[in-house]
């Protein structure tokens, strides 16, 4: 069962998904409605979730699932990563590359690699206070709280 996005517990668990690149405006309303057909047909052996998904900054896709209505299973999670795979196929793009971390700089979203990441603390460019789009958030109280958070307040603290 689809609900709004902002209607969600805040134990919801989420998961979230960063495009490799800058979608389109008509990438996103594509993906939009895409997403909110799979949170409406989204189940677990059988029983329907109570989910729901979202495309944020235009570029994180964001699907949720109210554990506590209906657990996930791993037969429904691995749906939503073939749903997602389906998705970067259809796009062109990857969704599923952890080698990429996203930064909000100047109000755009900048994608560095792992390997340069020492590299731009080095010299400044990323410091404790940068806004980071921690992909490892797991329920929707957080990410409504702390999203993007400092990323000295995420696992990259160790780099400050």
């Amino acid at each position: 069962m689809y609900i709004p996005f902002d209607q969600l517990p805040p134990q919801s668990r989420v998961w979230i998904y960063q495009a490799s690149r800058p979608l389109t405006e008509a990438e996103q309303a594509e993906i939009e409605r895409t997403m909110e057909r799979f949170a409406t047909e989204w189940s677990s052996h059988g029983k329907g979730l109570q989910s729901s998904a979202a495309l944020l900054h235009g570029r994180f896709l964001v699907l949720a699932n109210n554990e506590e209505a209906t657990a996930s299973s791993g037969c429904s999670i691995d749906a939503s990563v073939r749903f997602v795979r389906e998705l970067e196929q259809q796009l062109g793009v990857s969704f599923l590359d952890r080698t990429q971390l996203a930064f909000l700089n100047e109000g755009e979203v900048e994608l560095v690699s792992v390997p340069e990441l020492k590299a731009k603390v080095e010299t400044g460019d990323i410091n404790r206070n940068t806004l980071y789009f921690d992909t490892l958030i797991t329920n929707y109280g957080e990410l409504q709280q702390a999203w993007p958070r400092p990323a000295g307040n995420s696992w990259l603290s160790r780099y400050f």
